[in-house]
């Protein structure tokens, strides 16, 4: 089902590559315009190219989404070429696996300003255009491991679960404004970070409950409804795609 975003201008970080390639892919196919952010150039680059050979409209801009400036920098262009920024996938981050005695402090001040400060951030930039619209969508790709746990990933997870509550604080704040906040966790997925991880994937599908790895367009699809106006009364919510490995109720 294809959903009409109204020509309306989306950010989508981490974009050059797996979910938010898959992300940026599907809210063209939605009629969005999207301003394909990565700190590889030239993966944002290849997306733009898939979006324009599909008949959608796209920019790509190399940037930092843990940098405040450049993350100025990459909204006053994308506010130029695209126009006002009605739509924000915060996908860009890092997932390294680290046993919790070898996290040292600048790793673990790492990840945490990727994962959370980034996203905060991006937020603060983008949402005065929403507020002035009366319309946004901020959507943060948050992880099932927040509601599971995940073994040697104490600093990930802990970013990914500020970002969760930080979330669901944005969603009851601005809830009367017009502009939604919520969360999709992907499970595992098949993405080359995904597939550079120390663990047999394969092998790890046939524990879950659908004995098989996600796809980056599954995330794609649960994005693509909570950008859309038919999710104008959902906020503060998390729609997890995992194939059934965490069925919790929040």
């Amino acid at each position: 089902m294809t959903r009409s975003l109204n020509g309306r201008t989306a950010v989508v970080t981490g974009a050059g590559s797996g979910i938010g390639r898959a992300i940026a892919l599907r809210l063209a196919e939605d009629t969005a315009k999207i301003a394909v952010w990565d700190i590889n150039g030239d993966g944002a680059a290849e997306t733009v190219r898939l979006i324009e050979a599909a008949g959608g409209t796209a920019i790509a801009i190399a940037a930092d989404c843990s940098d405040k400036a450049a993350i100025h920098a990459a909204a006053e262009e994308t506010r130029a070429k695209l126009g006002p920024i009605a739509i924000l996938v915060n996908n860009a981050g890092i997932a390294p696996f680290t046993p919790f005695m070898d996290i040292d402090d600048d790793l673990f001040d790492k990840v945490i300003h990727i994962n959370l400060r980034g996203p905060y951030l991006l937020t603060k930039e983008v949402l005065p255009d929403m507020l002035a619209a009366g319309w946004g969508r901020v959507i943060n790709i948050t992880s099932s491991s927040v509601q599971s746990g995940s073994f040697a990933q104490g600093h990930y997870v802990s970013s990914k679960g500020g970002l969760m509550g930080m979330t669901k604080a944005l969603a009851l704040e601005f809830a009367p404004s017009g502009v939604t906040f919520n969360m999709v966790p992907p499970g595992f997925i098949d993405t080359p970070m995904l597939r550079a991880a120390p663990i047999d994937a394969d092998a790890f599908a046939q524990t879950l409950p659908m004995k098989r790895i996600g796809k980056p367009e599954d995330i794609a699809a649960a994005c693509a409804y909570l950008a859309s106006e038919e999710a104008s009364y959902i906020t503060g919510q998390t729609i997890s795609t995992n194939g059934g490995r965490y069925m919790g109720s929040h």
